[in-house]
């Protein structure tokens, strides 16, 4: 009897299932052992193929050759990650392996990994899919006990590959077309574009607000504090002359307290964490950009394996957790922090496993983000680690705590024709909040103490003390951050509060949890925006985009209507065709819009023009992909100077920032000539180990910086 192949979708991932099915024998790219293979992808080894697959014409970028529409769309090996590719094509293959498993990561960009390979190899070997949650060893022993058949996720995939597909087109055809109109290096993307619509038009509004001064008039009555209010219980004065006869008439007089008004409120849990909410928490608390958020969940889950898998959208545990529940809430015990809460909770002889934790209805591919069933060691965790990792130990018992109660009141007082309010809040049950305050106590984010009133009674005599005028402004719309951005794409533009409506809307947003960290990256790396403290601000290059670009394009409900097609197509009610004929037409329609409907927008020449011609250009060396361009520099990138004519070499400033190393232009010089640059100082991004490393130009003619001979400091 052969061997099972198994394929994971990163070599830690790999490392981790070899050493729970004894695969020890370490091999080129692979593990081998008695029963099993496993072997792993880098991220996607496998892309659709760049136009020019489909016809040489496609080089040069034309409108003649738009829309660029194949009837079948062909896939490419990746350059860089080739040699894996071979790998793997050898295994699947090979008469060794009777059968695969694919144990990519457990979502629909996990599956299209997968799905590639097995298709761009040919291989017709009977697959099954492993299908976790968490990367314990008892989690990836129970997933290979429960594996399920490839075919039950070919409806993800096939989710998955309209995706992609749609990317392309939309992607590919609109930046040539209005690149091509408007004379201008433009990346235009189905869910970027709308993204950057949003952060334009919230600069538009700021831009245009006209602040206005109000007034209101507080009036202190010894021991406690009013604000005048008119018959419609508004407290905003337009004229400064009326708030400065209330404060005559009222200075010094007597009055009495009319009416006293309490009334009890609650707060109920937050639900646990999603991979958007808790982006959006870090940032709020932490100022921790989503991909950084995003980067260290994913080392919580794969290399610290202490948290369950993060690049989830669903804020609700499964009814087969019931039990795993209280085991998670013991290890819990072990966190100093919380030790005290954790007992109480398990100390209650039932525990409220409410439809607010427990909704099998609201759980797809994973639930939601939670800690896992292993030893929670916190002496391991870098601190940026910890502060993330203690989010959601607090979420995850705040769930079970009961309501935040407290009591509201508004006292009405009456001094002669005119009426003061005054409001008090008084703390009746912490309940989940004292956990979460412990983590915002961290962070310095108490919440603001509320003016708590003394006791008081109806029909009670009392003295203004003193009355004065306050001038007040009123306030232009705040830029986004990336917190409230990720809720904005979560909900394609519809700011929703209530929690649970939020859930309901959730397919129709931008993007996915998985992806919305790189689009707000991608937006920066191309110069469409950038970060001024926490706001995310447009540049001019973006506000200029989104002017000439359609509002079906800008538009944020367009791409949430496609979100929710494609979540139908992973639940079968909706078809890949119907899909891609509504993407078609569309992508059409740009073509046609970029063509016909020229805007009077004026874009800055990337390259340096003088008196209508262009100057003389001799850049940082020859491109070594086309041979005939030179290698300028902008503020994103050093990029070809023959782009228009389809040279896409670019490296990237950014290219290599996760590893701490800045590429300056006198090593550009050298990488073209095809020399190495270094040693330069280096951090690896998933350790922060550091050390010393050597730059090479990768031979592929993509631009990318590859850094070899790693060496420990």
């Amino acid at each position: 009897m052969g061997k099972t192949l198994v394929i994971a979708e990163k070599p830690s991932v790999a490392r981790d299932i070899a050493k729970v099915l004894g695969a020890s024998e370490q091999a080129d790219g692979c593990l081998i052992g008695t029963k099993y293979v496993v072997s792993w992808a880098i991220g996607h080894l496998v892309t659709l193929a760049e136009p020019e697959a489909y016809d040489v014409a496609y080089r040069k970028w034309s409108f003649d050759t738009l829309p660029i529409l194949p009837e079948k769309m062909k896939l490419q090996a990746i350059s860089k990650t080739r040699s894996q590719l071979r790998i793997l094509h050898h295994w699947l293959h090979s008469r060794e392996i009777d059968d695969v498993i694919c144990a990519t990561d457990s979502g629909r960009e996990g599956e299209l990994i997968f799905r590639y390979i097995y298709e761009i190899t040919k291989c017709k070997k009977p697959f099954r899919r492993l299908w976790i949650s968490s990367m314990t060893e008892s989690a990836i022993r129970d997933g290979f006990a429960h594996l399920k058949a490839g075919a039950e996720y070919d409806l993800l995939y096939h989710s998955a590959q309209c995706r992609a597909i749609a990317d392309w087109l939309v992607g590919m055809n609109a930046s040539r077309a209005y690149t091509i109109q408007y004379n201008a290096l433009l990346s235009i993307g189905r869910v970027q574009t709308p993204t950057l619509a949003m952060i334009v038009q919230r600069q538009q509004e700021i831009d245009t607000f006209v602040s206005q001064t109000y007034y209101e008039v507080q009036a202190n009555f010894g021991n406690y504090t009013g604000v005048w209010i008119d018959e419609k219980a508004q407290s905003k004065i337009e004229q400064r002359k009326q708030a400065e006869e209330i404060v005559a008439r009222s200075q010094g007089k007597q009055g009495t307290i009319k009416q006293i008004e309490q009334e009890e409120k609650q707060q109920l849990p937050p639900l646990l964490y999603d991979l958007t909410e808790l982006q959006r928490v870090c940032n709020r608390v932490y100022g921790f950009s989503a991909k950084k958020t995003l980067d260290i969940a994913q080392t919580l889950y794969e290399k610290r394996k202490m948290i369950t898998y993060p690049r989830t959208d669903s804020r609700y545990l499964s009814t087969d957790m019931k039990d795993t529940i209280k085991q998670i809430l013991n290890r819990c015990t072990q966190i100093d922090i919380f030790a005290k809460e954790t007992k109480e909770i398990l100390s209650l002889p039932r525990l409220p496993l409410q439809k607010r934790i427990i909704d099998d209805s609201k759980v797809t591919d994973h639930h939601a983000i939670i800690p896992t069933n292993t030893v929670l060691s916190m002496e391991k965790l870098a601190e940026d680690e910890k502060k993330v990792f203690q989010l959601i130990v607090a979420r995850f018992l705040s769930v079970f705590y009961p309501p935040y109660r407290y009591q509201v009141t508004k006292v009405y007082t009456q001094i002669q024709q005119d009426l003061f309010l005054s409001k008090g809040k008084l703390v009746l049950q912490e309940g989940w909040y004292a956990i979460e305050q412990k983590i915002t106590a961290v962070a310095k984010k108490q919440k603001d103490k509320e003016e708590q009133l003394p006791a008081l009674q109806k029909g009670q005599s009392v003295t203004v003390k003193h009355t004065e005028v306050l001038e007040k402004q009123t306030k232009p719309p705040t830029a986004y951050t990336e917190s409230t951005l990720l809720s904005a794409m979560e909900h394609a533009g519809r700011m929703v509060e209530d929690e649970t409506l939020r859930e309901q809307m959730k397919e129709g947003g931008l993007g996915t949890p998985a992806t919305r960290a790189a689009i707000i990256e991608r937006l920066i790396q191309v110069g469409y925006i950038y970060r001024k403290g926490k706001s995310l601000l447009p540049t001019e290059k973006g506000k200029n985009l989104i002017a000439v670009v359609p509002e079906q394009l800008r538009s944020p409900e367009t791409t949430g209507k496609w979100e929710k097609g494609l979540s139908s197509i992973a639940k079968g009610r909706m078809t890949q065709e119907r899909f891609l004929e509504s993407i078609q037409r569309f992508v059409q329609f740009l073509v046609t819009d970029a063509q016909q409907n020229k805007k009077d927008v004026l874009f800055e020449a990337e390259p340096v023009r003088q008196k209508g011609k262009r100057s003389k250009i001799t850049g940082l060396g020859k491109c070594p992909a086309c041979k005939k361009g030179k290698i300028l520099e902008n503020t994103k990138a050093y990029y070809c100077s023959e782009w228009k004519q389809g040279c896409h070499f670019t490296i990237w400033k950014s290219c290599t920032a996760p590893y701490g190393v800045t590429v300056e232009p006198a090593q550009v010089r050298k990488l073209l000539k095809g020399e190495s640059v270094g040693p330069v100082s280096a951090v690896l991004p998933q350790t922060q180990e550091r050390g010393t490393a050597t730059l090479v130009l990768s031979k592929d003619g993509s631009g990318k910086i590859e850094l070899m001979g790693f060496t420990r400091i």
